[in-house]
């Protein structure tokens, strides 16, 4: 079974920054993206940013030039530095890994973005 843990989460002013993880453990054969999402209330979960296993990333517009996602030397850990974060970042923020057919989601960490 394989279980994903972030961490990194908090309560920052805006203009500030955070760095999340995300470790996933248990029985992985091969991983082909990893991504963070996040889902603010009242609001549907959206694509944050995404590192496929060749390194390809991918960013939502709104993220561009602020968020950086990242593996980690051990392969099974993805890191997303959030840098200028500002009141509208807030929202819980989720770590995802493809593995072919399967998905895997972890809890969650919140964010929260003061002004």
């Amino acid at each position: 079974q394989v279980q994903l843990v972030e961490s990194g989460g908090g309560l920052v002013q805006s203009g500030g920054s955070l760095r999340l993880s995300c470790t996933a453990s248990g029985s992985i054969s091969s991983i082909s993206a990893m991504s963070w999402y996040r889902q603010a209330p009242g609001k549907e979960r959206e694509l944050v940013a995404n590192i496929a296993s060749g390194g390809t990333t991918n960013y939502a517009d709104s993220v561009k030039g602020r968020f950086t996602v990242a593996r980690g030397n051990a392969k099974d850990t993805v890191y997303l530095q959030m840098n200028n974060l500002k009141p509208e970042d807030t929202a819980r923020y989720y770590c995802n890994l493809g593995s072919w057919p399967f998905d895997y989601w972890g809890q969650g960490t919140q964010v929260t973005v003061s002004s």
